[in-house]
């Protein structure tokens, strides 16, 4: 089972994915945590990637394509897997999709969690993170729906797409997911 979880950030879409997961026994792959921890590890893509990640743009496609192949390759993702923040341009989506076909898989589902600019806002800032500065926020906002936005009408065409309503709380949501 391949599952795509898109959505603006502070949508809620990495913790509905841990969740959910952990309850199908399949590997949760966040691209975000992925790209966090190269940056920590001050690799050449983590450096690269940390300047991109702290002015709010999102992380050039060849990399994030390349970060997304090799994770989908290792031995845990063989029996399925949940992407959250993966793919966030059509370009992303063309490499996911190029990925998946080599590998002769297919995406399932493809869910969009929907939420306003301010619930998202309020909510990062209560997050706490270094890079959860309003402004910041708002910039990775407006990058998110010009860039992912139009990603959501690729998968209604597809027939892959279910919309969730992310302003609920998070058992609410995890239910609609189950």
């Amino acid at each position: 089972m391949i599952l795509i979880f898109l959505g603006p950030p502070g949508s809620g879409k990495g913790t509905q994915a841990k969740l959910l997961a952990e309850k199908l026994k399949i590997p949760h792959i966040s691209l975000g945590d992925i790209l966090r921890e190269e940056v920590k590890k001050g690799t050449e893509i983590g450096l690269q990637a940390g300047k991109i990640i702290n002015a709010g743009h999102l992380v050039p496609d060849e990399m994030t394509i390349e970060l997304t192949r090799k994770r989908i390759k290792e031995a845990d993702c063989r029996a399925g897997f949940i992407i959250d923040g993966f793919p966030r341009s059509a370009g992303q989506a063309k490499g996911l999709e190029q990925i998946l076909a080599e590998n002769n898989l297919e995406i399932d589902r493809v869910y969009y969690f929907r939420i306003t600019e301010e619930e998202a806002v309020k909510r990062l800032l209560l997050r706490g993170r270094h890079d959860d500065d309003e402004s910041i926020i708002r910039e990775r906002f407006e990058v998110y729906e010009k860039q992912t936005r139009p990603l959501i009408d690729h998968y209604i065409k597809l027939g892959k797409l279910v919309e969730v309503d992310a302003a609920r709380q998070i058992d609410q949501v995890f239910k609609q997911l189950l």
